[in-house]
C-alpha cells in the first residue's frame, strides 16, 4: 500500500479532469493528490463520444498534463462513465438455497444479483450493466436488514437497481482512453463517484441527493439509509444557460458565455437582467429534480436536502432557488478528506472519488456490501466496491 498510485479520469463535455494521488502515511489521514490535468473536450456531446481520435487527443493532453505535475507515468485508472444515456432499471431475483435449509454465502448473494440481471435482460437491449446494487435482501420472505450472509433457509431473493447506458458508448469511452495509451482498470457511474467524495455517511443514511450542473447534462443521484436508490440523467446543463443568454441579449456565444461566468466589466447588461435569466434556466432544472423525486416517492422527504455540484453551482442563486422550488435544505458540496495544501474544488470531486474508489478496494478486500463500499470511502474506508460491478 506504501506510495501506491491511483489515476482517476473525468470525461466531461466540456473538460477532462485527471487527479493523481496516492495512498496515505496513514489511513487516518487524506489522500494526497500528487498532481491534477485539465484539457478542453473535443468529440464529446452530451457525455458521448462523436469522435474517438479527438476524443483521445483531449485525454491524452489532460493525462500529460496531471503526469507532468506529479511526476509519474499513468499506464492505468479508473474513469467515471455518464452521458444521457445512462440509465436505472429496477429489477429482482430469487434462487433456491436447499430443501431443508442452506446457509447463505458470498457465492449464493452473486447467484441471486445475477439472476436479477438476467430477469431484466428484456429491457435491456443495447444496454452494458454498469452496476448492479442490492436495495433489499429478503430470506423465505423475510426482509433482511443488511447481509444475508450466514443466515440459513430455502429461497434467497433481492431487488435490485441497475445502472446501464448504451454499449456502444460505454465501448466507445473505454477505446478512447485506451487509445491515449492508459489501460482502464474500471468504471464507475460519475454521480456514484462524486458521492464518494462530496457526501458524508450521516447525509446519506438521513437521505439526500446529489445534484452535478455539468455542461451538458444533469446527473442526480438519490441515497436514503446509506444506499442509492436512484439515478438520473437530464439532458441540460450550464450550457443551456448560455444559450438562454444568447438569445435573450442577441449575443454571440463567447461573450453570452463571459457574461454568464461575470467575466465582462462595464457592460450595458445589468446584474439585475443576468440574474433573472440565469435563474430562470436554474429553477428549470431543479423542477426537473424535483419532478423526479416525486415519481420515486422521495419528494421533500430527504432530511439532509439536496447537495449542488459541478460547474454550474457556482452561480449565486443557486442554492436559494433549489430551497425554494424543492422544499428542501440546500448546499454547495465540497469535497471532504482533502489536505490542506490541497486547491481541488467541488468540480474535481468525481476523478478524486475514483481515487478513493481505487484506494478502498485496496485496503480491506474481503468485504462486499454496498453500504461498507461507500461508508468505506466516505468516512474510514471499512468496505470494498465489488459489489458495485455486474
Amino acid at each position: 500500500m506504501q506510495n501506491k498510485i491511483y489515476t482517476g479520469i473525468d470525461i466531461g463535455t466540456y473538460h477532462v479532469k485527471v487527479v493523481i494521488a496516492s495512498t496515505p502515511e496513514r489511513p487516518d489521514i487524506p489522500m494526497q493528490i500528487l498532481g491534477t490535468g485539465m484539457s478542453s473536450s473535443r468529440g464529446l456531446r452530451h457525455g458521448y463520444i462523436i469522435d474517438k481520435a479527438e476524443a483521445a487527443k483531449s485525454i491524452q493532453e489532460a493525462v500529460q498534463r496531471a503526469s507532468s505535475a506529479a511526476k509519474v507515468r499513468v499506464r492505468n485508472a479508473r474513469i467515471a462513465v455518464g452521458g444521457v444515456s445512462m440509465e436505472e432499471i429496477r429489477s429482482n431475483g430469487e434462487i433456491s438455497l436447499t430443501a431443508s435449509g442452506g446457509i447463505v454465502t458470498e457465492r449464493d448473494i452473486e447467484r441471486v444479483k445475477a439472476e436479477s440481471v438476467k430477469r431484466a435482460s428484456g429491457k435491456l437491449g443495447n444496454r452494458t450493466v454498469i452496476h448492479t446494487i442490492p436495495l433489499e435482501f429478503r430470506l423465505d420472505g423475510a426482509k433482511v436488514y443488511g447481509k444475508p450472509e450466514g443466515m440459513q433457509g430455502t429461497k434467497l431473493s433481492v431487488d435490485t437497481l441497475l445502472i446501464t447506458m448504451l454499449s456502444q458508448h460505454h465501448d466507445d469511452l473505454i477505446a478512447s482512453v485506451e487509445a491515449a495509451g492508459v489501460e482502464v482498470d474500471d468504471v464507475m457511474a460519475s454521480p456514484l463517484a462524486a458521492s464518494l467524495v462530496t457526501l458524508t455517511k450521516a447525509q446519506k443514511m438521513a437521505g439526500v441527493v446529489l445534484a452535478n450542473i455539468g455542461a451538458e447534462t444533469l446527473s442526480v443521484i438519490v441515497f436514503d439509509a446509506d444506499t442509492p436508490i436512484s439515478l438520473k440523467m437530464f439532458p441540460t446543463g450550464s450550457s443551456d444557460i448560455t444559450n438562454t443568454i444568447a438569445l435573450s441579449l442577441q449575443l454571440p456565444l463567447p461573450e453570452a458565455e463571459q457574461l454568464k461566468r461575470g467575466g465582462v466589466s462595464g457592460s450595458d447588461v445589468s446584474e439585475r437582467k443576468m440574474n433573472t435569466i440565469i435563474s430562470a434556466r436554474l429553477k428549470v432544472m431543479f423542477v426537473l429534480v424535483d419532478t423526479h423525486l416525486k415519481s420515486i416517492g422521495r419528494q421533500r422527504l430527504l432530511p439532509a436536502g439536496i447537495v449542488i455540484t459541478g460547474g454550474g453551482s457556482g452561480f449565486t442563486d443557486a442554492v436559494d432557488i433549489a430551497r425554494t422550488i424543492m422544499k428542501l435544505p440546500s448546499q454547495i458540496g465540497v469535497i471532504g478528506q482533502l489536505s490542506r495544501a490541497s486547491s481541488i474544488d467541488a468540480t474535481w470531486a468525481v476523478a478524486f472519488g475514483l481515487c478513493r474508489w481505487a484506494y478502498a478496494e485496496d485496503s480491506i478486500k474481503h468485504s462486499s456490501s454496498l453500504r461498507e463500499v461507500l461508508r468505506s470511502a466516505g468516512e474510514s474506508l471499512r468496505g470494498l466496491f465489488r459489489s458495485l460491478l455486474p
